[in-house]
């Protein structure tokens, strides 16, 4: 992946998780509330930022691992952004939110459920992959962080069910969206892409499989989005 401006520093042995903190919030200020993007823009800043203060506060025993996974993880989000931006093809998992960002029969929730979709389905083990590499370690090295890791995506999925839930009176059995959000699991995305990491971490010395093996995960995982962004109202 291309260095760009808001490429992680290092601070003494650790990997500074501050600049790509900073590059979403800068996001956050450009994008109206209302676009696609910026909805999961906003809770995935919200889930970085606490993971940056479990990093300070030593809930991770071994801090430097810790933000490496952090930051690469969140790097591979804003290069979507980025590439986006200039005109350049995302991956294949970024292209439904990003194609539907403004539909007005897509709900919020979908929106935000369908960025965690694509970073934690996709994303998570190529950063898993590259945390690898700068550590010089293997997967199961990083398995406690990748656990505590998620485990706060847990909890950022449960507060973007709270927040972008419609009201009990209009989230009713037959409701589009009770079915949409019974399709979708994160525990199963989490299992995926821990799985999907030693994968391709095995194939490391076969760069030809591994591309394959990733491309063809960009693609099923860019599938799974465009279900979850389906519109249920019309504009």
């Amino acid at each position: 992946m291309a260095q760009t401006q808001w490429t992680a520093e290092r601070i003494g042995q650790f990997v500074a998780v501050d600049p790509v903190v900073d590059r979403m919030r800068e996001l956050r200020s450009t994008w109206h509330p209302s676009d696609g993007v910026a909805v999961f823009n906003r809770v995935y800043l919200t889930v970085t930022e606490e993971i940056g203060h479990a990093i300070e506060a030593g809930t991770f025993d071994d801090r430097r691992a810790a933000a490496t996974l952090d930051v690469r993880f969140a790097e591979r989000y804003l290069a979507a952004v980025d590439a986006v931006a200039t005109g350049t093809p995302a991956p294949a998992c970024w292209r439904p939110l990003f194609h539907y960002r403004r539909h007005p029969g897509v709900r919020p929730l979908q929106f935000a459920l369908a960025g965690i979709n694509a970073h934690v389905g996709h994303d998570l083990a190529l950063a898993v992959v590259d945390s690898c590499r700068d550590l010089q370690c293997a997967p199961a090295d990083l398995e406690d962080e990748f656990g505590r890791v998620g485990d706060v995506l847990v909890l950022l999925e449960e507060r973007i069910r709270e927040e972008l839930m419609p009201g009990p009176d209009l989230l009713e059995i037959a409701d589009p969206l009770t079915h949409l959000l019974g399709c979708w699991s994160l525990d199963r995305a989490r299992e995926g892409a821990w799985l999907a990491a030693r994968s391709l971490w095995q194939l490391r010395g076969l760069p030809e499989l591994a591309e394959e093996f990733t491309e063809r995960l960009d693609r099923s995982v860019g599938l799974v989005g465009r279900m979850l962004l389906t519109p249920l109202a019309g504009p």
